[in-house]
């Protein structure tokens, strides 16, 4: 297990950098925000490139054969595309999930860390030396 993190003061901006060089402040939290809606334009792209591919399919085609060929193309596209839409959004929640518990471990141990410092030791004499009765 790792020594408690020191309670020194840095400058300012110093604790941020400092935080993210020891790993003491996870920055994940806030980039797979960013990562979900990025993951979530490629998706997209996907859909985009479904429908083209069933309009390519009817067009090919000359007769009623194209349409009917592609109303399952279609479908079966945009079925993979929703399926892989709840796939990254469980993924990310994953991920937000495990670092939100690494928060809440974090502080559990500095709440464990407070409770275990010493005591201040019991005054003996009066603020001026007399002893206490």
């Amino acid at each position: 297990m790792r020594p408690p993190a020191s309670k020194t003061r840095r400058g300012p901006g110093g604790s941020i950098f400092w935080d993210l060089l020891t790993f003491e402040r996870l920055m994940t939290n806030q980039v797979i925000h960013l990562i979900y809606w990025a993951g979530l334009g490629v998706i997209a792209l996907i859909a985009f490139g479904t429908v083209g591919a069933a309009v390519g399919v009817a067009l090919r085609e000359e007769s009623w054969i194209g349409v009917i060929l592609a109303i399952p193309v279609l479908v079966a596209g945009l079925l993979v595309v929703a399926g892989l839409v709840l796939l990254w959004r469980s993924f990310c929640e994953l991920y937000v999930a495990l670092f939100r518990l690494s928060d809440d471990l974090h502080a559990l141990r500095q709440a464990a860390d407070a409770d275990q410092a010493p005591a201040p030791a019991p005054r003996t004499s009066a603020p001026g030396g007399a002893p206490l009765n």
